[in-house]
């Protein structure tokens, strides 16, 4: 994606009068709407352990990319509970009006397998403005080295909200394979996984948390001879603000994953 594009399309909508119109005619590419910029400021960091691994949780004292958002790693935006589970919210500070988002980076890297995350929340009617994204990434090569699966209207409620995309190992960041998907789902839990080899990078979603291939959805995979990447890569999850935009609706949002599963090749 090409970032002046974005800039222009981000401007566009903070101009807006109101924050539940939906100016936005042209959909943005998501090439860079997932990556985490150089840290600004970056903040003592915060440890975690969720699903038998070790994760950094983003604190900074300005806001960075993507989209100039605050992060926080409080205890109110990242948590494990006494299950187990990582709860991840967008919160608003009452003391300054801010909107916090949150993200979490994996402390180890993954390569060629199955990745599976297991969710619980409403993922298919989160506000127009709310990016959950769930992804491989190598940092400081942006456009390259990156798999995603990501939740996000961006900031059009006539846009498909379900979005597959591998960014090439090299060349044109643009040459990016994407597929996106209308999710509507029967229920609070669901399963989403992608399938990563040398070759190629195979995507499926399913309703409730099972891998049984009667409860999947939207399976997808990259076109034949795509180069995807053949590097390990640590994994992300975060949930932030399309456009550095409140929640249309006003509403904190807060999403709960059960588990994060890694079946190495």
């Amino acid at each position: 994606m090409h970032r002046a594009f974005i800039l222009a399309v981000t401007l566009a909508t903070l101009a807006s009068c109101s924050k539940n119109n939906d100016l936005t005619t042209e959909k943005p590419d998501t090439a860079t709407n997932t990556k985490t910029a150089a840290p600004v400021h970056a903040l003592a960091e915060r440890t975690i352990s969720f699903s038998g691994i070790n994760w950094t949780v983003r604190d900074e004292a300005g806001t960075s990319g993507p989209d100039d958002n605050y992060w926080s790693s409080s205890t109110s935006n990242v948590w494990v509970d006494a299950s187990g589970h990582l709860h991840m919210k967008i919160r608003k500070d009452a003391a300054t009006g801010r909107w916090y988002c949150a993200e979490v980076t994996s402390q180890q890297s993954f390569g060629y397998g199955t990745y599976v995350w297991k969710i619980e929340g409403r993922v298919d009617q989160l506000d127009k403005n709310i990016v959950f994204g769930l992804f491989n990434y190598k940092a400081g090569d942006d456009g390259h080295h990156e798999v995603d699966i990501e939740f996000a209207r961006w900031g059009n409620n006539a846009w498909p909200n379900y979005n597959y995309t591998v960014y090439p190992s090299s060349g044109d960041p643009d040459s990016n394979a994407h597929h996106e998907f209308e999710l509507a789902l029967n229920g609070t839990y669901t399963t989403h996984t992608f399938y990563r080899t040398s070759s190629a990078v195979s995507y499926r979603g399913y309703h409730g948390h099972t891998e049984d291939i009667n409860n999947s959805f939207f399976p997808w995979t990259t076109p034949a001879g795509f180069p995807v990447s053949t590097l390990a890569l640590p994994v992300h999850m975060n949930l932030w603000l399309f456009g550095h935009q409140a929640p249309s609706n006003g509403q904190e949002v807060e999403l709960i994953i059960h588990q994060f599963i890694y079946r190495p090749l």
